[in-house]
C-alpha cells in the first residue's frame, strides 16, 4: 500500500494562545491596594522619611562640631536635596492640576452634548484653546478653529469642529505610540524566552505608552502621577473584561490561520500586542479632552496590523 494514499488525519485545533504576560501586567498595575495596605505603606514611608531626616540632621550636627568645613558642605548638599524634593513635589502637583483640568473638560463636553448647551460647548472650546495655547505645533489648528467656530450653531457641531481641528493631529501621534508599544510587547514576548523578563518589558512599554498619551493630550505625568494614571487605565480594563483574549480578537489581528503557522510563543506575542493596543485605546479615552465624535475611534485590528508590519513575513500575514 502506498502511504501517500492514506487519508489525512486532521489534528484537533490547538488551544488559543493566552495573553499571560499582559494579564500579569494588568494585575500588577490595576489591582488597588486595600485600605490597610495603603495605611501601612503611607505610615511606613512617613516613618522612614522621618528617621532618615533625623539621622541626617544628627550626622550634620556632629560633623559641624568636629569638621566645620565638611559640615557646611553637608548642609549645602542637604539643602539642595530638600529643594529638589520640594521641586519634584510641585511638579507632581502641577501634573495633577493639568489632569484635573482635562477631566473637567471631559465632563463639561459630555454635559454640553447631553443638554445640547451651546454656551457650555463654547466654554469647552475656549478651555481646549487655552490648554494648547503654549504648544507651537497647534498654532495653525487654533487659528482655523477661531476662524470657523462662528459657523457652528449647536453644541455638537462646535465640539465636532474642535475635535477635527485640535484632536485629529494628536490622535495620529497617539496611534503611532500605540503601534510602537504593541510592536515592542509582541516582539519581546515572541523572542525572549524568560517569563519575568517579558513581563518587565511589557510593563515598561505600557507605562511609557500611557505617559506619552498624557503628554500628547496635554498632561505631564510625573513618576507618581504616571503610575496612578496607569492604575486608572488598567482598572478600567479589568472592570470591563478587556484583558481576556477571545476568538474575535485573534481573528481580527491574525486574519485567520496564521497562528497555526507560528509557534505558541509567537501566538502569545501577537495577543499580548493586541491587548497592549487595547490599553493604548483606553489611555486615549482617559487622556483625551473630548469624546470621539466625528473622528473614528481606533480599532485594535488596524493598529496591530500596522504595528506588526515587518515583524512577521508577508507570507505569514497572508495566512
Amino acid at each position: 500500500a502506498n502511504p501517500a494514499d492514506a487519508p489525512q488525519i486532521d489534528e484537533p485545533d490547538a488551544p488559543l494562545p493566552q495573553p499571560r504576560t499582559m494579564q500579569m501586567v494588568t494585575r500588577l498595575v490595576g489591582r488597588p491596594p486595600s485600605r490597610l495596605t495603603r495605611l501601612f505603606l503611607n505610615a511606613g514611608g512617613a516613618l522612614f522619611a522621618f528617621l532618615l531626616g533625623m539621622a541626617a540632621l544628627d550626622f550634620i550636627d556632629r560633623l559641624l562640631m568636629r569638621y566645620p568645613l565638611l559640615g557646611w558642605v553637608a548642609v549645602t548638599l542637604f539643602a539642595v536635596f530638600t529643594l529638589a524634593a520640594i521641586g519634584m513635589a510641585l511638579r507632581e502637583w502641577r501634573a495633577w492640576r493639568r489632569f484635573a483640568r482635562i477631566d473637567a473638560l471631559q465632563r463639561q463636553a459630555g454635559a454640553a452634548l447631553a443638554d445640547e448647551d451651546l454656551d457650555r460647548a463654547k466654554a469647552v472650546t475656549d478651555g481646549l484653546v487655552a490648554l494648547y495655547a503654549k504648544r507651537p505645533e497647534t498654532e495653525w489648528q487654533r487659528q482655523r478653529l477661531a476662524e470657523r467656530r462662528a459657523e457652528s450653531f449647536d453644541a455638537r457641531a462646535l465640539l465636532t469642529l474642535a475635535e477635527a481641528e485640535l484632536m485629529a493631529p494628536l490622535d495620529q501621534q497617539a496611534r503611532r505610540e500605540i503601534e510602537a508599544a504593541s510592536r515592542t510587547v509582541a516582539a519581546t514576548t515572541a523572542l525572549v524566552p524568560l517569563a519575568l523578563v517579558d513581563v518587565v518589558a511589557a510593563l515598561a512599554a505600557n507605562l511609557r505608552m500611557i505617559r506619552r498619551m498624557a503628554e500628547i493630550y496635554g498632561g505631564r505625568a510625573g513618576a507618581v502621577g504616571g503610575w496612578r494614571l496607569a492604575r486608572t487605565v488598567m482598572t478600567h480594563l479589568i472592570a470591563t473584561g478587556a484583558v481576556a483574549a477571545g476568538d474575535d480578537l485573534i481573528q481580527t489581528v491574525a486574519g485567520g490561520g496564521v497562528l497555526a503557522k507560528l509557534s505558541r510563543r509567537f501566538g502569545e506575542g501577537l495577543v499580548n500586542g493586541a491587548l497592549t493596543a487595547r490599553v493604548g485605546i483606553a489611555a486615549m479615552e482617559v487622556c483625551r479632552p473630548l469624546p470621539f465624535l466625528a473622528q473614528p475611534r481606533p480599532k485594535v485590528g488596524s493598529l496591530v496590523s500596522r504595528a506588526l508590519t515587518g515583524l512577521f513575513s508577508a507570507d505569514d500575514r497572508r495566512g
